[in-house]
């Protein structure tokens, strides 16, 4: 490996953070100014850089840009005093792996250091040929039954009821549906009938005639005209109030609908497609929505999975929304370890698809490096596993605790190590159990009498979780 880099003016600084790393057993040089740090990059490169920002002559961001254009894929840790926020900014937009405010904790800035070296000796993933996006996206089963419901509904001109909760994806499955119809070439119109006050969605849906009412002073087409030969996807259909289920149910039975403040029958030759995430059957008991309209809207039925029984199906939008987020904000994507993974595949994500989507934007934004672990997932998805270990975590942390080990010269580092990782699973085992030795042997898979063994041997203190059989 490659040393660490400490560029700082301060002394005392780079003294701490040498200090620090040799502890770690981590190689690294040390240099006053940046100005000396951009003259050592023609003969040697670092493995990763930790600067100040602000130093006399040349800066921390003057080096960056430097160590940019060498060695663009070098994580660089920013350090400063001044904990602005243009300078975190400015040390971001540079490519910063991470910014480290003064004065800092020195184990934290040992585990920055750590996660950057960790992440330089990741190889760059290859680049993926871009293809067209998908429509949606599903390889678990309940994901290709709606898929298969799509395909024979795409000859049909039939009126489809949308059900699933929020943020499944309903409106994707109804321009899904639309494209694949009769009426593709034709306007695809949408409206969220909670989102619009009731004053004003009768106008919306059916327009409105000159002078109607205060302020309306020119015609206006409303959404079943502006939809003519196409389909009109009515959102969250069950808020919808009575007197306008009534209307709509006039313009499904008939094919004809008037303007509010009209006289003259308007047709309507629209495919209705209505989406809800309401167990409208449980409205019609009581009466908040009419069972003729429920009928007549409910004729063919498609209900989409929660993203929680689709677990499968995680990684894939986790892959492609990360895509996505970089390719819209013109950055490199990142990328989830398989640990960090199988954590939000656990997650219940009450938001559905709209949340995972949120979260892989979140990411793109604000988690360090291009490689993702648990740690670097925002709080509220975290939860109480803030200090969630991985299996990948203690193997990691092991093999540090062997690399220092081995850069300090020590001898028989196997038994030490072993003797550790013993007393670990003994005392942890019977705290568990509550002292009672027979069940701590039988969950570890040893004997009682090998227990005790071990414990003599090891010399543990175990007499506050030790208890009488």
């Amino acid at each position: 490996m490659k040393p660490v880099w400490i560029i700082d003016d301060d002394k005392s600084i780079r003294w701490v953070i040498e200090k620090a790393l040799s502890r770690e057993g981590i190689i690294f040089k040390s240099f006053s100014s940046a100005l000396e740090a951009v003259e050592a990059l023609h003969d040697d490169d670092p493995q990763v850089v930790i600067s100040d920002i602000r130093m006399p002559g040349a800066s921390g961001l003057d080096f960056m840009q430097r160590l940019k254009t060498k060695l663009p894929a070098t994580p660089i840790i920013i350090m400063t005093a001044y904990s602005d926020l243009e300078s975190a900014v400015a040390a971001f937009q540079g490519g910063a792996f991470e910014y480290l405010p003064k004065p800092f904790d020195v184990d934290h800035a040992v585990e920055l250091i750590r996660r950057a070296i960790d992440e330089s000796m990741r190889e760059a993933p290859l680049d993926e040929a871009t293809t067209a996006a998908p429509e949606i996206l599903g390889s678990a089963a309940t994901m290709q039954e709606v898929f298969r419901a799509i395909g024979r509904l795409s000859q049909s001109h039939a009126t489809v009821m949308i059900t699933g909760e929020s943020g499944t994806g309903k409106e994707l499955v109804a321009q899904a549906l639309h494209r694949h119809s009769p009426r593709a070439a034709k306007p695809f119109i949408a409206i969220n009938t909670a989102a619009i006050p009731k004053d004003l969605l009768e106008s919306e849906l059916f327009g409105h005639e000159r002078g109607a009412f205060t302020g309306a002073a020119t015609m206006r087409r409303g959404r079943f005209e502006q939809a003519e030969g196409g389909t009109l996807f009515l959102d969250e259909i069950g808020d919808m109030p009575a007197d306008l289920q009534t209307r709509l149910l006039r313009v499904l039975s008939d094919g004809q609908f008037y303007r509010v403040g009209g006289h003259t029958p308007q047709t309507a030759n629209v495919r209705v497609i209505a989406a809800t995430h309401q167990a409208l059957e449980e409205r019609v008991k009581q009466g908040l929505f009419r069972e003729d309209l429920f009928h007549r809207l409910n004729v063919i039925r498609l209900r989409l999975p929660a993203l929680r029984e689709r677990r499968d199906d995680i990684a894939l939008l986790t892959k492609y929304f990360l895509t996505k987020s970089a390719k819209e904000l013109g950055v490199e994507s990142k990328r989830l370890s398989n640990t960090a993974l199988a954590f939000i595949a656990q997650h219940p994500f009450p938001g559905n698809v709209r949340q995972l989507e949120n979260l892989c934007h979140w990411i793109t934004v604000m988690a360090p490096g291009q490689l993702v672990e648990v740690n670097d997932l925002p709080p509220d998805i975290r939860g109480d596993k803030a200090n969630f270990q991985t299996d990948s975590d203690w193997k990691r942390s092991l093999e540090r605790e062997v690399t220092a080990s081995l850069a300090r010269g020590e001898k028989e580092i196997f038994d030490g190590l072993n003797k550790s990782f013993e007393s670990a699973l003994i005392v942890k085992a019977l705290e568990h159990t509550g002292g009672r030795r027979i069940e701590a042997a039988t969950l570890l898979g040893i004997g009682r009498n090998t227990l005790t063994r071990k414990i003599q041997e090891l010399n543990l203190d175990v007499g506050t979780v030790e208890k009488e059989e």
